[in-house]
């Protein structure tokens, strides 16, 4: 007992400086990472680099990084570096093993760089969502749904799965299906329903609108109604088309079949 104050001064002496040391290297070189990412991203907007590389790569960057910064606090500790280099691979083997999930997510975000499916601000459907593209980061992709809200996508199953990109095109059709009753004529429905499509602003004029005869179904005819516009305009035309061939149906005399309940007096 009368020793241990003799054996903890003597090990605050040695060891106080490496671990005040250690520290401020921590402190410093998170601020030099964080310096040195936001220089890599500067300049690749001005060499024009596709943002999504941009924001992929600073993410790369950063986590490289700071292993390095890890591995440098270690060894300033004095941990050697050849004995922590076998740990590290011994525990990258296991966790590697554990974290298979991880791994795939980051070999999927590394294909998605490359095949470039899609980049930020592109509207897509993938895995049952639909959103736009808000950032691609190492092992998950960010969306921001149609009614805000923000989607996370494992980057695995991601580039593994079925991608649908509205936005490459540039242009959109919207499928409308217009049911009449078989009363009402034919010719005269067709006209109403392309006056509608040719008169509103936003539908395109090539591709050109097409109205066709689609079914004859139960209780009505129905007609295959199909404007095509720019993507951005996509749920304007598709709700305000709709709106005014109700509007345009009624003016013009033409019903639209709905069920009828019948009341049974006794």
């Amino acid at each position: 007992m009368e020793d241990y104050p003799e054996l903890i001064q003597g090990a605050v002496i040695e060891y106080a400086p490496k671990i005040l040391t250690a520290l401020a290297i921590l402190i410093v070189g998170l601020f030099v990472i964080k310096f040195i990412v936001k220089a890599a991203v500067g300049i690749m907007k001005k060499r024009s680099i596709d943002i999504t590389l941009q924001k992929f790569l600073g993410n790369l960057i950063g986590w490289a990084l700071k292993i390095l910064l890890f591995i440098t606090v270690i060894a300033k500790l004095g941990v050697e570096t050849a004995s922590f280099a076998a740990i590290i691979a011994a525990a990258g083997l296991a966790v590697g093993m554990a974290l298979q999930g991880s791994l795939g997510n980051f070999a999927g975000g590394v294909l998605i760089m490359i095949f470039k499916p899609f980049k930020i601000g592109d509207l897509v459907e993938a895995q049952g969502e639909i959103g736009v593209v808000k950032e691609i980061e190492i092992f998950t992709t960010k969306l921001t749904g149609l009614s805000n809200r923000e989607i996370i996508i494992p980057n695995g199953t991601l580039s593994n799965g079925n991608i649908i990109n509205y936005t490459t095109e540039g242009t959109r059709r919207v499928d409308l299906v217009i049911g009449v009753s078989y009363d009402a004529d034919i010719k005269e429905t067709k006209d109403v329903l392309m006056n509608v499509l040719t008169s509103h602003p936003k539908v395109l004029k090539d591709p050109k609108p097409a109205v066709t005869v689609l079914e004859l179904a139960d209780s009505s005819v129905n007609f295959a109604v199909r404007p095509w516009c720019n993507t951005e305009h996509y749920w304007d035309v598709y709700f305000e088309v709709t709106e005014n061939v109700k509007i345009a149906l009624d003016k013009a005399g033409i019903e639209i079949p709905y069920p009828h309940s019948v009341e049974i007096k006794k």
